[in-house]
């Protein structure tokens, strides 16, 4: 689900009426990265980042376009933004994804916008709010090539933008590095890190390889440089994130990448966590399940997007493998790292997908029995191969199998999460719930930031007084459908 994240920061020399920017980051945490390295610039330019949008001269929405829910929230956004120009607000900045995608279309159709920014662009947010001219000669970027693959997917038109509304010609080719300025929208003691970018894979419901671009690796000495500095500024949990992390490396010739990035990360003595999103099924290895076995600041939790169990479906997708394949996949993780946890996230209701398709996928989940699962409804996107498919299946079927889907993994949600009564864990205090004031909420190395379930703190030992960022020693005490109790111990 999109998130909307505002972020704040402070200048360490304030300057004389500064700019004031203030920004809501929708969708994954590839596009959070992506606001926090344009705040970055905009604060290293001598802007002031400020949290509410009627304190801020400019505001930028940084947006999503995966699925169609997540362009309507980001156009609902701008048009909420859009508000506070009749205030103090005299620039509307729009980035991101939906720039990729409507980029004519946002300008004509909402004229509040005075500048819009591709995903590809990011240096342009200066000249966009206002502050400098854009300086490609001074880029905080790096421009990779591709690999073959992604040249081979191109010739056979993967990335083909031609007939979206005011596409450039040019697909995204940067990418950030250790030396580009970036400011953290998470707490203190959590950070993602981009490890790659772009995507090559042929999927046919997904415009991402059109919105980022081709598959590009950071280099590897970057990736440690920034993880070493955000360790010392007080980070204890770090996020590697790309569409594909499991691909890391390849474009540049190195075999197990990820592996090997996994083991030098843990070797980072201030680091406390180290986890990955997202892992391609067969991509897989075997050394990349022993490395994240035999080191315990490894979290040992994989997130696995499967979109579905059934061959013939798997097959129109253009995804390959089979609910057979994937049982063996999920066997072999489970015997080389004891205790790990899985996630994984499936399309219900791909064109053509029958009854008998959508009862394997059923079977298959009972089966598999994910830790944690999500289900997403099909989207129609123009540009994806499956937008032209056949047999389309209807929303409000689509919306059944979703719902039925989903009531199949609560049940075994709240079993495996009932098997944890009276277990201990170190966690990770974020801090007050918002649920209540007499709950404190965290983390086990169970739950990846912002899309598992809540542990909820009731019970603080007598004379402790907890603080956010920090690890406590908890035992469960009290289960539900997704969410944990626990006390301090």
């Amino acid at each position: 689900m999109p998130v909307k994240t505002s972020s704040v920061a402070l200048l360490d020399e304030p300057r004389s009426a500064p700019l004031k920017v203030g920004f809501v980051s929708l969708g994954c945490p590839k596009n959070l990265v992506d606001s926090e390295v344009m705040m970055g610039m905009l604060a290293q330019a001598g802007a002031e980042l400020v949290p509410k949008a009627e304190d801020a001269d400019v505001i930028v929405v940084n947006t999503c376009s995966f699925i169609e829910s997540a362009q309507q929230e980001s156009v609902n956004t701008i048009l909420e933004m859009a508000q506070h120009k009749s205030g103090r607000a005299k620039k509307l900045v729009v980035a991101g994804c939906l720039v990729e995608r409507f980029r004519d279309g946002i300008r004509k159709n909402i004229p509040e916008v005075d500048a819009v920014v591709g995903t590809g662009e990011l240096e342009n947010i200066l000249a966009a709010a206002g502050i400098a001219p854009a300086q490609p000669a001074n880029s905080p970027f790096r421009i990779l090539t591709s690999r073959p693959e992604g040249d081979a997917r191109e010739a056979s038109g993967r990335f083909s933008r031609e007939t979206w509304d005011g596409a450039i010609g040019d697909l995204p080719n940067y990418l950030y590095d250790d030396a580009t300025p970036r400011v953290l929208a998470t707490a203190r003691s959590t950070a993602y890190i981009k490890i790659a970018e772009g995507c090559d894979h042929p999927c046919g419901f997904c415009i991402i390889p059109q919105l980022r671009g081709k598959f590009r690796s950071r280099r590897f000495e970057s990736v440690i440089a920034e993880a070493e500095r955000l360790a010392q500024s007080g980070v204890r949990e770090i996020t590697l994130i790309g569409q594909d992390t499991t691909c890391y490396g390849e474009d540049f010739g190195l075999k197990d990448g990820l592996a090997l990035l996994l083991e030098k990360l843990a070797a980072i003595e201030d680091l406390r966590w180290v986890r990955f999103l997202y892992a391609y099924p067969n991509k897989i290895t075997g050394r990349l399940l022993e490395t994240i076995a035999a080191h315990e600041k490894i979290c040992s939790y994989v997130d696995v997007p499967l979109q579905h169990a059934s061959a013939a479906t798997l097959k129109r997708m253009k995804r390959g493998g089979s609910g057979d394949i994937f049982l063996r996949t999920i066997e072999k993780m489970r015997r080389t790292i004891p205790g790990v946890t899985l996630r994984t996230s499936f399309i219900v209701g791909f064109p053509g997908e029958t009854e008998k398709e959508f009862e394997e996928l059923c079977g298959f989940v009972k089966e598999a029995e994910f830790d944690w699962m999500g289900s997403f409804a099909y989207s129609d996107q123009e540009g994806a191969t499956a937008f032209a498919l056949d047999q389309k299946v209807s929303p409000r079927e689509i919306e059944r199998r979703r719902k039925h889907l989903m009531q199949i993994q609560k049940g075994i949600s709240k079993r495996r999460k009932k098997a944890l009564r009276g277990k201990e864990f170190d966690v990770l205090l974020e801090g007050p719930s918002e649920e209540s004031d007499l709950l404190l909420e965290g983390r086990t190395a169970m739950h990846a930031p912002e899309i598992d379930g809540k542990l909820y703190i009731a019970d603080v030992r007598e004379g402790l007084e907890p603080v956010p960022g920090e690890f406590y020693r908890c035992q469960i005490t009290e289960t539900h459908d997704y969410d944990l109790v626990a006390r301090i111990i």
